[in-house]
């Protein structure tokens, strides 16, 4: 299905993008055997809670909740691969499946895109392939009395990113979503296998970077600014650079104020619904949320917008409804070239 150049979208109109796949996959209070399918019913080691591994054992899970956002409103969805390298796959001894996750969680996610872009043609939907950050970080030691330890290698990264590109794409995604980024390292990592594989395809695919302010110290865990993060991987040719996870909408902001003044790519934000309460849920209503994003697009500050911990396709739905009433930012080096 020949969609338009997402570039050219998002000069036009602010896109949506999906909320969180693991808050729904919840409601569905899957076991330990949905988990294992045919597949890995003899596997030896637990397998609850891996969802990535769902695009394999349950495709039917995944499929539903892309629906579900896509008919809320969402432009973007992300395939349900959060963990899915090799690296955050040792965990549950299933470096072997990587490829089978990223390219069936792909497929799944394009067939729904695919369906609900036909019932509307003029609202062409994407699939963002999602690559998050690992479960290991390669500028902190773990260790604190061994600073100078690492639990991974760049080199080591770059091989899993790879794997999972590769496999994301074999799948058919629109674009690569690099995310949740707390250690910047991992993150040049991943873009150095992107664009490496790029080359060795001889084709490119519009890549997304977004990363994570750990708290009110305005940082990444990592340690840097959020102007330094930015600068950090600038030298990538991306088609948007934002921030997601770990604070709300409100808390988000002044970070985005930063982005807007200092980015000349697009910019993204899906903040959590709020902060987690004592047990780890988050209260944020759609209403609540869509209020504070409010902010964002009166003072213009994003171009893709969308939920990340917490979301539902409640609060895409009234993020989208309240978006569609907005232009999207435009860059102070867009503005400059017009003007040429």
């Amino acid at each position: 299905m020949t969609k338009p150049d997402i570039r050219e979208l998002l000069k036009e109109r602010i896109l949506v993008l999906d909320g969180a796949m693991g808050t729904m996959i919840q409601r569905y209070k899957l076991e330990e055997e949905d988990f294992r399918g045919e597949r890995f019913k003899d596997h030896a080691h637990p397998l609850k809670g891996n969802n990535d591994l769902l695009a394999i054992t349950r495709p039917d899970v995944l499929k539903a909740i892309h629906v579900q956002y896509l008919e809320a409103g969402a432009d973007i969805i992300e395939t349900n691969t959060f963990s899915g390298t090799t690296i955050a796959q040792a965990d549950y001894h299933l470096e072997d499946a990587v490829y089978d996750i990223n390219y069936l969680s792909a497929k799944i996610a394009k067939e729904a895109a695919d369906e609900v872009t036909a019932k509307n043609p003029d609202k062409p939907r994407y699939v963002a392939g999602a690559i998050g950050p690992t479960n290991r970080t390669a500028s902190l030691s773990p260790d604190v009395n061994d600073p100078g330890y690492r639990a991974v290698t760049f080199d080591q990264l770059v091989v899993a990113y790879k794997e999972q590109t590769k496999a994301l794409i074999d799948g058919g995604v629109d674009v690569i979503l690099v995310e949740t980024i707390f250690d910047t390292l991992n993150a040049k990592a991943a873009l150095f296998a992107i664009t490496e594989y790029f080359e060795e395809v001889g084709k490119e695919y519009p890549i997304m970077v977004s990363g994570t302010i750990t708290d009110a110290s305005g940082r990444t865990l990592s340690g840097q600014t959020t102007e330094a993060f930015l600068i950090s991987v600038s030298h990538a040719p991306l088609l948007s650079v934002g921030l997601n996870c770990a604070l709300g909408a409100s808390q988000l902001r002044p970070y985005l104020q930063v982005l807007d003044k200092k980015s000349d790519f697009f910019v993204s934000a899906y903040p959590n619904a709020g902060l987690p309460n004592e047990f780890g849920h988050y209260d944020e209503t759609p209403e609540l949320m869509a209020s504070q994003i409010k902010d964002y697009l009166e003072e213009g500050l994003v171009n893709i917008v969308g939920g990340c911990c917490g979301t539902t396709p409640d609060h895409i739905r009234a993020i989208a409804r309240l978006a569609a009433n907005y232009k999207p930012r435009v860059a102070e080096a867009q503005t400059e070239t017009a003007s040429i």
